[in-house]
């Protein structure tokens, strides 16, 4: 086990070994673009199906050699009854960057391979950016009050965006990742965000809504995912570096109320009330298991 080099070095030798093994998949990715381009319907699908199956094969490559390097405790729970050709909205409290890793390893090929909606800035990481557009992640933009009072024609654009990429979905499995916080937690964001949970930033219910209209009843269900870090949360070099020694996940498997598969959450004020108490009695209960949790601490 290379956990007994020093820190610095095992975190060289891993962000080399992330380096080489994410440009050689995303190649391959990079070689399907023209093929899923000159295809349609069914052969289209066929195609974005084969880039998530590379997609998930680079996650079980980089959760293997982190297992072999790291040796990280992991006390995962609830993931028996996922089916690899299913369709999931998955919710997931935000800490780090280490987060999207950890689903790596929570779902494995237990689900389908997750996608997640991207800040627009981030098409231009090197690599990653292509991949990620080749896999169909949707890249959204997002606009301030002032920008949209200026140009309203930009209210809206979020929610053609989130449409469009369910279309895409729709007769794939596909796993949908939703960070309902919208950012990483910090305690100045907690702060200044005045926060009534005590481990969690305010939710945004809006694009969670959105999905749900987008997708339809198709959705299997809602995996709600919880993550703790024992050590608190780092950052990725410091995972890279082997200091994340364990993580505490709780996935709970729930269903979806029908109400909510139909109607306006930007329209109707009482469909968004409803909506909005739901994930707030969502939220209020990821506060008091990340609570229960974290006396969870593994041996």
């Amino acid at each position: 086990m290379l956990s007994v080099l020093p820190a610095p070095l095992l975190g060289a030798l891993v962000m080399l070994f992330l380096v080489v093994h994410t440009v050689f998949w995303a190649v391959l990715i990079f070689a399907l673009v023209p093929v899923k381009a000159l295809t349609r319907g069914s052969w289209r699908s066929a195609v974005s199906q084969a880039m998530a199956q590379v997609g998930q094969t680079w996650a079980g490559i980089n959760v293997a050699f982190s297992d072999a390097v790291h040796g990280t405790h992991w006390d995962i729970r609830g993931t028996g009854e996922l089916n690899p050709r299913g369709q999931y909205l998955v919710s997931c409290n935000h800490q780090t960057w280490n987060d999207i890793f950890v689903l790596m390893k929570v779902f494995g090929r237990r689900a389908p391979f997750f996608k997640f909606f991207l800040k627009q800035e981030l098409i231009w990481v090197p690599v990653l950016g292509l991949a990620w557009w080749a896999l169909d992640y949707p890249f959204m933009q997002r606009y301030t009050k002032e920008q949209i009072e200026k140009n309203p024609g930009l209210k809206g654009k979020d929610l053609t965006t989130t449409r469009i990429a369910c279309q895409r979905y729709a007769n794939q499995p596909v796993t949908i990742l939703n960070f309902l916080e919208g950012t990483r937690f910090t305690a100045a964001k907690h702060a200044r965000q005045q926060s009534p949970h005590r481990h969690l930033l305010r939710p945004k219910s809006g694009g969670f809504a959105f999905v749900l209209s987008a997708m339809g009843e198709k959705l299997n269900s809602l995996l709600d995912v919880t993550i703790v870090y024992p050590e608190g949360a780092m950052g990725f070099w410091d995972f890279a570096c082997g200091r994340m020694k364990s993580a505490v996940v709780e996935v709970r498997k729930l269903e979806i109320p029908a109400e909510f598969f139909h109607g306006s959450y930007e329209n109707d004020p009482v469909f968004r009330q409803r909506f909005q108490d739901w994930i707030g009695a969502l939220w209020q209960d990821k506060d008091r298991l990340i609570g229960e949790m974290r006396t969870r601490v593994p041996a």
